[in-house]
């Protein structure tokens, strides 16, 4: 991770840690990288979330890009994965989405894609890096400078994309949609009503303050009893720019990703559909999803925490279906980063066709116990290396005998992230106990 890119863009409060300021930077390096890089004027498509920040964010960088000799296509509140079906099929330059993702309100972030609606190389991301510490680029003059073109065409024909992915109407199915005040109240209950579901929506009126605020696939309790309430085939819960989706089964009880995983890695081999007759997952993914899927036949390979190294992996690996707990899950066969709606149309359709619910599809998924916990630091790179916690975490290993335990530093936000598993559930939250506690304290005296 580099000084403002973690592993989902530049991230952090709106207008302390991440400014209008920044924005505009980034806008002038990649108008003015991008047009000298073709000779011409550059073409960059921007999205963005619900939050009250995004469009502060969004007209600083566009109008850094455009100061810069870039064109920018403005597609307004958005999906990230709409953003990247954009850049890749419309032959623009990169992307750029508006997004602190699953974070509450007051954060915000900028998500950059390139031309093949994948995330930005390192390379790229490098050099953005140098000039936001102080680099200079001369302005664009006269016909030089950029303008800003209205869009919205273009989320359109995505939304006429995943309408063509299913292999049949969803008549007659009834569905949960817990929108998160986010990016999907634009799109996904759309979907599913042309789709011909019965569609039961909530969380969709964001305010610009909502987002992810006790909903969504962070909080989706919600969801679990409106599913239970009106007797719904299944519910899909999203996070704040849908590239994230859980699911809850008919009987209201939570499908996170490893299930959707493995739900969907049996559907697909059984349809002969599963390249390579594996998956990849992260090394967050509970380790009963690779006992089940082995016991199926199915491999799975892991990476980093991140869907971008899931991606990668699988196209290094020629795999189809990867994916992470928290509910990234790429189908890549159809797109090149996580994408909620797709993932809860490629589920739906999996009930529809196997003709059976959803719990039936999760029933072999045997997980072992998991606790997990966070802790807030201010630096996590010295409290990780702190010889107090790295003690802890050894006699953590040692307790937990026969189980595993991961702490980590978040990709995303300034936490210190504990994960311990084995066969003993309270042996797991008394680990990841002593753990936080460690990890406080490392923190305090630094």
């Amino acid at each position: 991770m580099g000084k403002y890119f973690g592993t989902d863009g530049f991230r952090g409060r709106a207008n302390e840690s991440l400014t209008a300021v920044h924005a505009f930077r980034v806008g002038r390096f990649l108008g003015r990288y991008f047009s000298r890089g073709k000779g011409g004027r550059a073409r960059i498509v921007v999205g963005k979330d619900t939050r009250l920040s995004s469009y502060m964010l969004e007209y600083a960088f566009t109008a850094g890009a455009t100061a810069s000799g870039a064109d920018v296509y403005l597609l307004h509140v958005t999906t990230t994965p709409s953003v990247s079906y954009v850049a890749r099929t419309d032959a623009f330059d990169c992307g750029i989405m508006i997004s602190a993702s699953h974070n509450p309100y007051g954060d915000n972030g900028i998500k950059i894609i390139n031309g093949a609606g994948e995330k930005m190389e390192e390379r790229v991301l490098n050099l953005v890096e140098e000039y936001l510490d102080g680099g200079t680029l001369p302005l664009a003059t006269g016909e030089e400078i950029g303008r800003t073109v209205d869009y919205v065409a273009g989320r359109n024909r995505y939304l006429a994309y995943l309408l063509s992915l299913p292999r049949s109407s969803f008549r007659g199915l009834r569905v949960g949609l817990d929108c998160a005040n986010g990016s999907a109240w634009a799109i996904s209950k759309a979907v599913f009503d042309a789709l011909g579901a019965q569609v039961f929506a909530i969380n969709a009126a964001p305010d610009g303050r909502n987002i992810n605020s006790e909903c969504g696939s962070t909080c989706p309790d919600g969801l679990c009893a409106l599913v239970k309430e009106h007797s719904l085939d299944c519910g899909f819960a999203f996070d704040g720019d849908a590239d994230r989706c859980i699911a809850v089964d008919e009987r209201g009880e939570l499908v996170d990703g490893d299930a959707i995983l493995y739900a969907c890695a049996r559907y697909l081999r059984a349809r002969g559909e599963l390249d390579g007759d594996g998956i990849v997952a992260t090394v967050m993914s509970n380790y009963g999803l690779l006992r089940s899927l082995q016991e199926e036949g199915i491999s799975v390979k892991l990476t980093e925490v991140g869907d971008k190294f899931v991606y990668e992996e699988m196209v290094k690996s020629g795999l189809l279906l990867g994916g992470e707990q928290s509910g990234h899950v790429i189908f890549r066969k159809y797109a090149t980063t996580g994408d909620g709606v797709l993932t809860a149309i490629k589920v739906a359709e999996a009930t529809l066709e196997s003709k059976c619910p959803l719990s039936c599809l999760t029933r072999g998924f045997k997980r072992l116990a998991q606790s997990t916990g966070n802790v807030r630091v201010a630096d996590k790179r010295k409290t990780l290396s702190s010889s107090a916690v790295l003690a802890c975490i050894s006699e953590a290993e040692k307790r937990l005998s026969g189980g595993r335990i991961l702490v980590r530093a978040s990709g995303t936000e300034p936490l210190i992230r504990i994960l311990a598993e084995g066969e003993n559930a309270s042996e797991c939250k008394a680990v990841v106990a002593m753990l936080q506690n460690a990890v406080r304290s490392a923190t305090e005296e630094m």
